[in-house]
């Protein structure tokens, strides 16, 4: 069998030692998975959203939020709709690289994102609307570090200061006053601006042309800081955490890993060539990550060339170092929980049970529970819709070294996940003479009976492209019925 190994589209067709297209499925053990299409789950925001958090009273009730370029919302729990919950002094007025990010702290939802408006603080279980914190910065980033919530690229006072972080006072979300209780600030000279932060016992703020360790010490500095690495990232969606010793991000040389000390490739000779070839620059503000919560797989969305919005997701399987990419229209992606359905709150999704895109027993409908979600069409969606087309490609191969061969069979070995007659599965060969020439692909044809795909044709390098739609599983790998057929 020749199987369906690791998607490696930065090295040649001839003798990958993967597959050279692995289109709308997961990397997983042996082979492929499925990648399940949108299912919605909330009304519409005013524009597209480009921010996605959840948290929980004390009473572990799930409460959603969201924000698009004028407006923060809180997800209804009763009709799914995206309630406004914005200040009542006025809209925001996010520009087209600024997102919004959040974080708990005290009881409270803290959100940042842009350089015109101050931070915003949301008590959970009592607040109407969110509201300006008056002493704290405007600023694009924010983390929670030890105890004390920090900010990044930040304005004050008529001043904009891209390469500054400024931080609260000590276990004090919503006071801001440089020299009290701690609250200070820190200029990081010679690194670009601030691209992002990764909160926990320590901080790791990316830079664009480093990353840098804030540790705290105490008064009278609070936190030391040093740079770790020399390199940083000019992508600030594209920064996606485990924790302080475990960020995925996207630098201008490919994909890495940072492990609290250095940068580990992760993409390089992989995937790094595909993806900056194929990355809209024009629209990189767009890119947004998220690590999936059920599996280990951290994503990167975004635009590809000449589109305007995401289009595509790549995704990187953490747990064995394998890649994969998704083509679906979307906004952004991120996680959040699940507000949970009593039967007749179904209605809210769909007047229909037969026309749920989830199944009724799905943790999509459990509370608290953690999920994948995207944004489409200003609305909240999971993952939970049927499997969307995939497409996997052999490495290309020479039957016998110097001379012409003839397929005349492929068997693909694809596992169903429920009923074979809502499985469909085909199989193409693409052919070539000469490593100059493009290949030619036959027709698609259908598995028979015997699960083998009758077809043609004749060459000297061959490649086998399966196209699989309905309920599968696994997708292995495929044979080929072949013969020499002569020299040239």
């Amino acid at each position: 069998m020749i199987p369906f190994g690791e998607w490696l589209p930065d090295q040649p067709p001839l003798q990958n030692p993967g597959a050279t297209v692995a289109t709308n499925v997961i990397p997983d053990a042996k082979g492929y998975a499925p990648f399940g299409s949108l299912s919605e789950m909330s009304g519409a925001a005013t524009a597209y959203l480009r921010g996605i958090h959840s948290t929980k009273t004390n009473i572990s009730t799930v409460q959603n939020f969201a924000g698009d370029k004028t407006k923060l919302y809180k997800q209804n729990a009763t009709t799914n709709a995206l309630d406004d919950v914005k200040r009542t002094s006025g809209a925001y007025n996010l520009s087209d690289e600024e997102q919004w990010q959040f974080v708990d702290f005290g009881g409270k939802v803290i959100a940042a994102g842009s350089l015109s408006h101050p931070l915003q603080e949301y008590s959970v279980g009592s607040s109407a609307n969110f509201s300006d914190i008056s002493t704290a910065p405007n600023a694009r980033y924010i983390a929670v570090v030890k105890n004390f919530v920090v900010t990044g690229n930040v304005a004050y006072s008529g001043g904009t200061h891209p390469d500054r972080v400024r931080w609260s006072q000590l276990n004090n979300p919503t006071s801001y006053t440089i020299g009290t209780a701690q609250a200070d600030v820190q200029d990081i000279p010679n690194a670009g601006h601030v691209k992002g932060i990764v909160g926990g016992e320590f901080g790791t703020v990316f830079c664009e042309k480093a990353i840098v360790r804030m540790q705290y010490v105490g008064s009278p500095l609070v936190f030391s800081f040093e740079t770790i690495e020399q390199k940083g990232t000019p992508f600030s969606g594209g920064i996606a955490a485990l924790g302080p010793s475990q960020i995925f991000y996207i630098s201008d040389d490919g994909f890495f890993m940072f492990n609290g000390q250095q940068s580990i490739p992760i993409g390089a000779g992989k995937v790094d060539e595909f993806f900056l070839a194929d990355l809209e620059f024009n629209n990189a503000g767009r890119i947004t990550s998220a690590i999936d919560p059920l599996r280990q797989l951290v994503m990167w969305s975004y635009p590809s060339t000449n589109n305007t919005s995401p289009n595509k997701i790549i995704i990187y399987n953490y747990a064995l170092g394998k890649w994969s990419v998704a083509e679906l229209a979307h906004d952004m992606i991120g996680v959040s929980l699940t507000l949970g359905k009593s039967l007749e709150s179904l209605d809210s999704i769909s007047t229909s049970i037969d026309a749920l895109t989830a199944s009724l027993d799905s943790r999509a409908y459990k509370g608290g529970s953690f999920q994948l979600t995207a944004s489409k069409d200003n609305k909240l969606h999971n993952f939970s819709g049927a499997a969307l087309a995939a497409a996997l490609e052999t490495a290309e191969f020479e039957p016998q070294e110097g001379r012409y061969s003839m397929i005349t069979s492929v068997s693909p070995y694809v596992t169903t996940g429920g009923s074979s007659s809502a499985l469909v599965v085909k199989s193409a060969v693409g052919t070539r003479s000469r490593q100059v020439d493009a290949p030619t692909f036959t027709s698609d044809v259908t598995i028979d009976a015997n699960n083998n795909c009758r077809l043609r044709t004749n060459g000297r390098y061959h490649r086998v492209r399966v196209s699989i739609t309905g309920n599968w599983q696994n997708a292995l790998g495929i044979t080929a019925d072949t013969a020499v057929s002569g020299r040239r």
